[in-house]
């Protein structure tokens, strides 16, 4: 069990963390932009250690600072919530190379499962069926626009390090592929700091199935 844990997220996804630990006997550190350093999860924390200026970029995607705030307040893991750096594989290394521990996965399945474009490739090569789209990453509108016309609208633009939600686009027709296209390439830089976006067909009437497997890292799920 851990002593302190610090939550490299903010809002709601941190309060619910910060609950969490206070229920389990575990004191909690908040980290925060200059804009935030009154948001309601600085004040409930037990701790709170402000990494950088109001952007997302220049704060809670900045893993120096992060790293810095746990050596300060002698934090021994990190709970990312999700969104921000939580499917980041180069985030979760550093963690594991400071002698930390990240609650989430290792490194190296992040790196086959926390890029989209990678997870999706992983899984067509063993076989899993998967909704059509882009052959990878899509550079440009040009190519954004061709990929829309042969897949047929609507489509849906992706980021390829996204996660809660963010960086999705939906585009019903072609004169909707620009604004959706930049839109979802400007917030996967802000959320995530990776622009990248792929292409797929966009399903008006799925039926949503999740499995989550929860496992202690000794071999226990």
């Amino acid at each position: 069990m851990f002593d302190k844990i610090l939550i490299a997220n903010r809002g709601e996804i941190a309060l619910r963390v910060v609950r969490a630990c206070r229920e389990m006997g575990i004191r909690s550190v908040a980290v925060h932009s200059t804009a935030d350093a009154d948001a309601m999860h600085v004040r409930m924390a037990d701790e709170a250690v402000c990494i950088g200026p109001p952007a997302g970029t220049d704060s809670y995607l900045r893993i120096p600072a992060i790293i810095a705030a746990c050596e300060v307040t002698g934090a021994q893991a990190i709970h990312p919530g999700y969104g921000f750096l939580s499917e980041n594989a180069d985030f979760v290394q550093v963690i594991e190379d400071h002698g930390l521990t990240f609650i989430g996965p290792t490194a190296e399945h992040i790196r086959i499962m926390g890029d989209k474009i990678t997870a999706k490739d992983t899984m067509q090569k063993l076989g899993v069926p998967c909704v059509p789209g882009s052959d990878g990453g899509v550079p440009d509108l040009a190519a954004a626009k061709k990929i829309g016309k042969k897949l047929g609208y609507p489509v849906i633009v992706k980021a390829t390090a996204g996660g809660g939600g963010r960086g999705m686009k939906l585009a019903n027709t072609e004169a909707d592929m620009e604004s959706a296209f930049l839109t979802a390439r400007s917030e996967a830089l802000s959320g995530f700091g990776n622009d990248e976006v792929y292409i797929e067909k966009y399903l008006t009437n799925p039926r949503h199935i999740e499995v989550q497997v929860f496992g202690d890292g000794k071999g226990n799920a």
